[in-house]
């Protein structure tokens, strides 16, 4: 009887064991003849996917970087004298397209013109002509200087409505040279107006 209940306890040893085990295959599963390598006809395929890389802004700024830094530096300037004409005491459409400095000296021109009673009635009418005169890069920043040529109805009137200066009836050619700069490192597509050279 002894033996028997041995026996008994072997088999059941033996079934728990291999309940255990099938549990254990389940969780974790088996491992196959295909694990650290790929089929072959599976290769064939990888070797056609283009793993993306992280796009890294473009330093060089050549004839066609050029052609679209210009389309987006008449929109900013038209955008700029538009804001500044603008009887506001403060730049706020073309914030985002000027340094700091910049800003604030425009926002004290607005302020100046307003403490003496003037306001400023100007239409843009367009862009003659917009240049690049050179670029220069300095650290980590592209520095792009422009020759604009631009059109505009321009009158500057005291609190009576008298004109100052200008003419209301006559467009005038205004010549500005600005200096736009970006951090050609930075994935920040947008340039900012640094300098007005005269």
């Amino acid at each position: 009887m002894n033996y028997s209940f041995e026996y008994i306890d072997i088999i059941l040893l033996a079934m728990i064991a291999g309940f255990i085990f099938l549990r254990l295959r389940g969780i974790l599963g088996k491992r196959t003849g295909f694990e650290g390598k790929s089929p072959a006809q599976f290769k064939e395929v990888l070797k056609n996917i283009k793993v993306e890389q992280p796009v890294k802004p473009k330093e060089n700024f050549d004839d066609e970087a050029q052609r679209e830094f210009l389309k987006g530096a008449k929109i900013a300037y038209e955008t700029i004298i538009t804001d500044f004409s603008d009887n506001d005491n403060m730049i706020t459409s073309s914030k985002p397209l000027l340094n700091q400095q910049i800003y604030n000296q425009f926002n004290e021109a607005l302020k100046e013109r307003s403490s003496r009673g003037h306001y400023a009635e100007i239409t843009f009418i367009g862009i003659k002509s917009a240049e690049i005169k050179n670029h220069k890069k300095i650290g980590n920043f592209l520095n792009v200087t422009v020759n604009f040529i631009g059109e505009v109805i321009t009158c500057i009137r005291d609190k009576d409505k008298n004109i100052i200066s200008g003419d209301p009836e006559k467009i005038k050619k205004i010549y500005d040279t600005w200096v736009f700069s970006r951090d050609i490192t930075s994935t920040n597509p947008n340039w900012q107006l640094v300098n007005t050279l005269n």
